[in-house]
């Protein structure tokens, strides 16, 4: 918290005493955030995102350099990963494959490329923490997914969505595909995803139009340990803390990114609104055994 209150006021031009008087603090009390020995409440927090608003002070970015930096000065052994997770309350004990089982790839324990895609799931909680962690994947086995029509019905798979195929050489071929994997690497499908993947499930987009928005949209990877053995070979490289102050511009990041993606997404959809299949259509062949 020091580096980025003394870093927001050098990006200001203010000096303590100024940037005290603008929040309603004592310079003695900026000295004491800036030297480590007292961190600021909710209040001057609160007051601080207010006045970096005014200077247009990129304190999300800050946050992104920060992490970029720490990610790359970490030494780590051939072979390792870097990846993020963001966790509601803090990862306790050992890692486990515990998240919910309608997540996109299942239970599992989820990692992603992007840091803010962490970082947007995580800012609507107050006890939540930033994890920037490491994986081998040398022994273990794994499925890479590409973000074609294949992803899309794991996904469907996995939250629930097929059970009308059930039994089927198309519900087995992604039951199967997914089975007895440590790893499954697939596309990152966050909040601005959602928006696309609900509307193919109630038969507003095709098939196309979803692997397009998915595309446009270039979210990242995501990893997930799916087996205790796929967890065990995740190691915690370091827990970066994140302010108030982060968390508030973090908020406001998501809604943006939200709004941006909907947007790009809506007009994929419109592109390719007769192109490809229904959703409803590719169960109904796969009932009819057209689909193998």
């Amino acid at each position: 918290m020091q580096e980025l209150i003394k870093g927001i006021r050098t990006y200001m031009n203010m000096s303590q005493t100024e940037f005290a008087e603008r929040i309603n603090v004592t310079f003695a009390t900026v000295n004491r955030w800036e030297n480590g020995r007292a961190i600021p409440n909710k209040l001057a927090q609160s007051k601080m995102y207010e006045l970096c608003k005014e200077y247009n002070v990129p304190v999300y970015d800050i946050l992104l350099e920060k992490i970029k930096a720490v990610s790359k000065g970490l030494e780590l052994e051939e072979g390792r990963v870097i990846l993020y997770h963001g966790s509601k309350s803090g990862i306790e004990g050992s890692i486990q494959p515990k998240s919910r089982k309608q997540c996109d790839f299942g239970a599992g324990f989820y990692m992603g490329t992007e840091p803010s895609q962490a970082l947007t799931l995580i800012c609507d909680y107050e006890k939540s923490k930033f994890y920037i962690v490491s994986i081998c994947l040398n022994e273990l086995s794994v499925l890479d997914v590409q973000a074609d029509l294949d992803w899309a019905m794991i996904v469907a798979f996995h939250r629930g969505r097929m059970e009308k195929v059930k039994g089927t050489s198309f519900y087995n071929k992604y039951h199967d595909m997914a089975k007895d994997k440590d790893v499954v690497i697939g596309s990152i499908a966050d909040d601005r995803m959602f928006y696309v993947i609900d509307n193919f499930f109630i038969g507003n987009i095709t098939d196309k139009a979803l692997v397009n928005s998915l595309s446009a949209l270039e979210l990242g990877k995501q990893y997930v340990a799916t087996t205790q053995k796929g967890c065990d070979a995740v190691r915690i490289e370091c827990e970066l803390p994140i302010s108030y102050l982060e968390r508030l511009f973090m908020k406001e990041i998501a809604e943006e990114n939200r709004a941006r993606g909907v947007s790009l997404a809506g007009e994929v959809c419109k592109k390719y609104r007769r192109e490809g299949m229904f959703f409803d259509e590719l169960l109904d062949e796969a009932l009819a055994g057209d689909i193998t």
